[in-house]
């Protein structure tokens, strides 16, 4: 059985779809299935932001086949860890949560690389380039982490 990934943002165009691209990168694919959601209705069915495309296409991920969509509670049951951006990200996924197993799988994804210190992962969108470039570092950083631990199991 393949472990699944979600990474989850606010409108799932700019981070969310970087973290997924970055971690599908890491990873045995025949092993982890990685997705990405937002926990806003905004942008479903959109391409990510044209920004996040142009990061990844300089680090040769190609993210243009992704499509926006809305995380569901659903999701629970479809995924074994959840990984959101950021502290308003975290709560309302964790809203949705029916049971202690639901809450369980979501995790903030800087807690990888800072743990216990709630670090968000900021938001791009309404900044410039050198904005997307920092987030990519970050979650770059963290999708390490995260695909080292799903590679040797502990995750």
């Amino acid at each position: 059985m393949k472990t699944r990934v979600l990474m989850v943002c606010l409108g799932n165009i700019c981070r969310s779809p970087l973290a997924e691209g970055i971690l599908k990168s890491k990873v045995d694919p025949s092993k982890v299935f990685v997705d990405s959601a937002g926990t806003g209705n905004y942008h479903i069915g959109e391409r990510p932001d044209r920004r996040s495309i142009a990061i990844a296409k300089r680090y040769d991920l190609d993210i243009t086949e992704q499509r926006g969509r809305q995380f569901s509670v659903e999701d629970y049951d479809d995924f074994h860890h959840i990984f959101v951006m950021d502290n308003s990200n975290f709560k309302d996924v964790i809203s949705l949560a029916r049971t202690d197993e639901d809450r369980q799988k979501v995790h903030l994804i800087l807690e990888e690389v800072f743990p216990s210190e709630n670090v968000d992962v900021p938001d791009p969108y309404h900044g410039g380039e050198q904005g997307f470039e920092n987030v990519y570092l970050m979650l770059n950083e963290a999708c390490e982490e995260i695909a080292k631990k799903l590679n040797n199991g502990t995750l």
